[in-house]
């Protein structure tokens, strides 16, 4: 019998792909673009209009990872900020949006569904385990069904859609500190998470701007009606800090993240209800910053307020392993790493901006280790034999969630997800075969499109082992010794060149060439990028002031690039503005040389590797 091209009446659209990612934040983002890329076909399910999730237009929440300037993120996520710089200097939201569309738009592999919601799965039993055949999801802008089957499919929406409807494991809310022996659980198990926030933006002008409240709004005619002074929790904990309610604008200040709430309530069932309530809070802690005391406020313009809550936390999945504090605290030493974190337990209170009432601290910071490593493990899990998942959903518990979910650490386990899945398609693999069978492979290929990982070094290619340099030895040694940042102590792990220097490799006859990778330098002070602290993290931007200046490609990055094999020149680029530049080649030569005619300003080059294949 035919299967049907309509239901209730609307059509129908029926895709077969090898990989369906549900969710297009950061991390489904990375995944959909790390499996492409790695030559598989992916569809890509994406409920909004644009892709980011939190980080999108629509939520404008700051993109935070690893603490420590030696610990920021590669791979995807930097290449993603890398060409926002470049083509978005101001940091303007809508075109941020556009550089993430592009990025998975111009990738060939990739079918892209926005405005498209996933309503539910089909699964089948049999002899290779319990299965997802398809996904069904339903399209606003078309009024049209879209079913994908696949080979493999990710969860990286945020709130496990799938897990209730596939017959994953999954819990939602706190565990008690004894399950898994946590120093920071609660006393009781519940059901609560960390809340939603909708947050503000405004910009600065050069003359004061009036601001009308809707009738609807809170009124908050003193800070103490919000923001009462609060003390250290006593858990028990060193290093345990709370957190105030800072509210004077300015452009490296607050973006209001502490307009949270819906902890205490149902994170998914209430989103609408607790939206409702945010946006009284919002307008009326805007209200009291423009009319109820001296905030500096008065050349200050309302630009923007969310009506799309940004979640942190609701259901996650019970993987292979279940990551806990005890682990985040010993530095993640897993030998099956696939990514990292660095971001302090951050755990904020269920009732969020209501925390006042009680005088609880909005959040409580527990110090972490950065970075430490995150297992493959907790990207899978034994009940669904062809489903990943990765985000703020991925197998840990809600302690190691505080520290774990945030976005730059999440894109990095997409990332992971994606080539991992490439993997399974390409080898006739299951998930849990990949950490049986091919772990350190899956670790290669994340380190050789750029992703670092704590512990390991990347494999140089025995061509460029093999090759003479037109460097001295320890120059070689630090170009070739698989690590492609500084570490903790600030050791060089570069080669210094003068613009216009470059580096030949003499392999003595002709051989074949594939590929030249080169790493530079992404600037890991950020100075060059920006004067503001805020956007040296990510270049990202909430409050404008006028002091706010215009963020710059790192002037460390070089930007003019030849490459000659035997005497002529075989590329060249006049705008590289990535830290990683990976060149294809399709040649036979005796000798290639790189040469680095110009950088975005710095005097003089910095290469972390350079070897081809």
């Amino acid at each position: 019998m035919d299967e049907p091209t309509a239901r209730n009446g609307f059509e129908i659209i029926e895709h077969e792909t090898d990989l369906c990612v549900v969710g297009g934040g950061l991390s489904g983002l990375c995944a959909a673009v790390a499996a492409a890329r790695e030559g598989i076909r992916v569809v890509l399910m994406q409920d909004r209009p644009v892709l980011g999730g939190n980080a999108s237009s629509e939520i404008r929440m700051w993109v935070r990872g690893a603490k420590g300037r030696e610990n920021r993120e590669t791979g995807i996520i930097s290449e993603l900020e890398e060409e926002n710089i470049y083509r978005n200097p101001e940091l303007t939201y809508p075109v941020w949006d556009g550089v993430m569309w592009e990025k998975v738009a111009g990738e060939k592999n990739i079918t892209l569904l926005l405005n498209c919601s996933c309503c539910g799965c089909s699964t089948t039993d049999g002899p290779d385990g319990h299965r997802i055949v398809s996904v069904t999801g339903w399209q606003l802008t078309t009024y049209t069904w879209h079913t994908v089957r696949a080979k493999f499919f990710a969860d990286c929406s945020g709130d496990s859609v799938l897990a209730p409807v596939s017959g994953a494991r999954w819990r939602a809310g706190r565990e008690a500190g004894s399950e898994y022996g946590e120093a920071i659980g609660h006393a009781q198990a519940d059901r609560k998470t960390m809340g939603m926030s909708c947050l503000i933006q405004a910009r600065e002008t050069d003359r004061p701007v009036k601001f009308i409240p809707p009738e609807w709004a809170y009124v908050y005619e003193s800070d103490d009606d919000f923001n009462r002074a609060v003390a250290v929790a006593d858990t028990g904990v060193p290093g345990t800090t709370s957190l105030n309610r800072p509210h004077r604008p300015g452009t490296d200040d607050t973006n209001y993240w502490w307009i949270e709430l819906g902890g205490d309530r149902d994170s998914i069932r209430d989103t609408e209800e607790v939206r409702d309530e945010l946006l009284r809070v919002a307008y009326g802690i805007w209200d009291h910053v423009k009319n109820r005391g001296d905030h500096g406020a008065d050349n200050w313009e309302l630009e923007w307020i969310g009506f799309l809550p940004g979640k942190r936390e609701s259901r996650r999945y019970i993987g292979q392993y279940v990551m806990t504090e005890n682990d985040i605290e010993a530095g993640g030493r897993f030998d099956d790493t696939v990514a990292f974190g660095g971001w302090p337990m951050d755990d904020h209170d269920p009732a969020g901006f209501r925390s006042f009432e009680s005088e609880a601290p909005p959040s409580l910071l527990y110090p972490a280790p950065s970075p430490y490593g995150i297992p493959y493990r907790v990207l899978y899990g034994p009940d669904v034999a062809n489903l990943f998942f990765a985000g703020r959903n991925v197998s840990v518990t809600h302690a190691a969630l505080s520290s774990t979910r945030v976005m730059a650490t999440c894109s990095l386990l997409g990332q992971a997800l994606g080539t991992a899945a490439a993997m399974c398609v390409r080898e006739n693999e299951t998930p849990h075969g990949i950490y049986l069978h091919r772990i350190r492979e899956l670790q290669d290929r994340l380190m050789d499109a750029g992703c670092f990982l704590p512990g390991f070094r990347r494999r140089i290619p025995q061509l460029s082992l093999g090759a003479s340099l037109s460097l001295g030895r320890d120059d070689r040694e630090l170009l070739f010794n698989g690590v492609e940042r500084p570490d903790s102590a600030w050791t060089k792990n570069f080669v210094s060149l003068p613009v216009g220097g470059g580096i030949t490799f003499d392999f003595g006859r002709p051989e074949r060439l594939t590929e030249l990778r080169i790493v530079f330098d992404p600037d890991f002070s950020r100075k060059s990028i920006s004067p503001h602290k805020k956007m040296r993290l990510f270049a990202q931007r909430a409050m404008r002031g006028l002091d706010f200046c215009p963020v710059k490609v790192a002037a460390t990055l070089v930007r003019t690039v030849d490459v000659e094999a035997d005497g002529r020149t075989v590329f060249r680029t006049d705008s590289c503005h990535n830290s990683l530049l990976r060149v294809p080649l399709d040649l036979s030569a005796s000798r290639l040389t790189v040469r680095f005619v110009s950088t975005w300003g710095a005097g003089e080059v910095r290469v972390f590797s350079c070897d081809v294949r």
